[in-house]
């Protein structure tokens, strides 16, 4: 039996079954999470809301008994598409849920930069553009994790799957009539890469921002920041509740041996560095300390730019611009400023604007325009930048 929108919450296994077994020859399934994650590493999952062609309901996971196995499976299966909106922190829950990501997948976000409705555009911009609904904002900050849910946490919690039906829809046909459909689906590729959910505690290091890069000290705050990464995930509370990172720094930077030094550092007392965690963190140093020296991190190459190149880059810029406007779609998905100055000293950089679809609407061109090829000049009107193919 359906239940009404007012309470379309489903609860037991039994009735989320029966749902995902509904929607499960649909052509496509708009998918929406709620989660906190204040006072946890991993995210807290609190509601998942799907849609369906003619019926949207929201799943509760904290309900008791529960088990989310046919949501799981419904995720998995090919035959349905999986529609979300800025899907990036939605596929951390369901990779850590259940060691994959739902496929195929479509995120309306990038969807939409693609289809030039400019930078990181907001889901509610794309509702009321394409959907034409009136978003009621006064749920925003809702505590998911209390219960019982109210009526009106359920319906605001649907809107977010109801109205993506229209909006993906709409999108998906601008990709058609655009010929443009193989560039989301290298970006889907992009956003399904494990490497973006998966943090290894010997690589937590390289999150933390530092000024100095010896190697040694990079030994130091590296083990620190592993010994920090391990405990956090156990524990499954934030890192900066086991160690601020201005602390994990300092305490790297002076390299204590000894309680009594430890406890100088701001912010940590006699108790701590005496404790558990201060032989923790005194052991984690150690082991920085007597890292061999081919096994001390590298600090990642940034590459210092030649002087004289800043030009360069600014007709870069130009060009980007100018390209990213002719074919409606958001500057920032082609290219960074970054980006840019790595074109303009070298022609094999590795950034995504020398490789695939970004190479065919600007990447090429920004090759020729750098060897001269291809210049840039004022319309006779003056009123807009052409680029004008130069002969040999």
């Amino acid at each position: 039996m359906r239940m009404t929108q007012d309470a379309a919450l489903i609860t037991t296994t039994e009735a989320l079954a029966a749902f995902c077994e509904r929607v499960s020859t649909a052509e496509f399934v708009t998918v929406d999470t709620e989660f906190m994650r204040e006072k946890t590493y991993w995210p807290q999952l609190c509601l998942v809301q799907v849609g369906g062609p003619e019926e949207a309901w929201c799943i509760d996971p904290l309900a008791e008994g529960i088990d989310l196995t046919p949501l799981h499976d419904l995720m998995r299966n090919t035959r349905v598409l999986k529609v979300f909106h800025a899907a990036r922190q939605d596929l951390e829950i369901f990779y850590n849920q259940m060691a994959g990501f739902p496929e195929p997948l479509f995120d309306t976000q990038v969807a939409a930069m693609v289809c030039g409705f400019g930078d990181s555009v907001g889901y509610e911009t794309l509702a009321v553009k394409l959907a034409k609904a009136s978003i009621d904002k006064s749920m925003r900050f809702t505590d998911w994790a209390r219960r019982p849910l109210t009526d009106k946490q359920v319906r605001y919690a649907l809107s977010d799957v109801t109205h993506l039906r229209v909006v993906y829809e709409k999108l998906a046909r601008r990709l058609e009539s655009t010929g443009r459909a193989h560039w989301l689906t290298q970006e889907m590729t992009i956003l399904t890469n494990p490497d973006n959910y998966c943090v290894a505690p010997d690589q937590a290091w390289r999150r933390l921002k530092t000024r100095t890069k010896t190697p040694r000290f990079l030994g130091v705050v590296k083990e620190l920041a592993a010994w920090r990464e391990i405990e956090a995930q156990t524990r499954d509370v934030p890192r900066q509740r086991i160690l601020r990172d201005e602390t994990l720094l300092e305490i790297a930077a002076h390299a204590p041996t000894t309680a009594d030094q430890l406890e100088r550092t701001r912010g940590f007392s006699r108790g701590q560095a005496e404790g558990k965690i201060g032989k923790a963190i005194l052991d984690a140093v150690e082991r920085g300390r007597t890292l061999p020296e081919d096994e001390l991190p590298i600090p990642p190459d940034r590459k210092d730019i030649p002087p004289g190149l800043g030009p360069i880059t600014d007709l870069l810029k130009v060009l980007l611009k100018m390209r990213c406007e002719e074919n409606d779609v958001a500057v920032k998905l082609v290219a960074s400023s970054d980006d840019l100055e790595l074109i303009a000293d070298d022609d094999n950089a590795d950034v995504a604007a020398l490789k695939g679809w970004r190479r065919e609407i600007f990447g090429k061109d920004a090759l020729d325009l750098k060897h001269g090829r291809l210049a840039l000049c004022l319309s006779k009107d003056g009123k807009r930048v052409e680029a004008v193919e130069i002969e040999d």
